[in-house]
């Protein structure tokens, strides 16, 4: 009689796989004030060459994609390389007033991202260092990618990057 050792672990690893795969569909959670600070990963305000936009904690820029909509990321494969989605959920940074409200999506993935005023939210790889602002304006992955403001306006000035090279995906 052969050892079947291995069955186990392979039949706990496919329920596992098969309970992760659930509904594909996004759907939306609930929104909190733009005002309020609670637990979460804080979003703040900055100072660029493109005016005042949403920052992390970081200091780098937060980007919307133009082709997204209120429920749905259309940055999937390889744009998620250079655009990684900001995780939700998020709130403000304490002492930061924004009109908007932030809230969720849940992706494609099963994870949840960050949304404001209706917009998922994501950062640019190449943005090396806080106060950057290269992804601006930029017509990457099917769309145009701009930093988000604290209006949701868009930010129409180009940023400008001090990485070379591009990325031609």
């Amino acid at each position: 009689m052969r050892n079947r050792w291995w069955a186990a672990p392979v039949l706990a690893a496919a329920v596992i796989g098969l309970a992760a795969c659930g509904s594909s569909s996004p759907s939306s959670s609930s929104t909190t004030s733009g005002g309020t600070a609670a637990s979460g990963s804080q979003i703040k305000t900055g100072s660029t060459t493109v005016g005042t936009i949403l920052e992390n904690s970081a200091g780098h820029a937060i980007y919307w994609f133009a082709i997204d909509t209120p429920t749905k990321s259309n940055c999937t494969g390889s744009c998620l390389t250079y655009w990684p989605p900001v995780k939700g959920p998020v709130t403000a940074a304490s002492g930061v007033s924004l009109p908007g409200t932030f809230g969720t999506i849940k992706r494609a993935d099963g994870t949840t991202q960050a949304t404001y005023m209706g917009h998922p939210l994501y950062t640019y790889v190449g943005d090396s260092s806080a106060g950057q602002v290269g992804g601006n304006g930029k017509n990457l992955s099917g769309g145009l990618w701009w930093a988000m403001t604290p209006s949701g306006a868009k930010a129409t000035k180009t940023g400008t990057s001090t990485s070379s090279g591009g990325y031609g995906y």
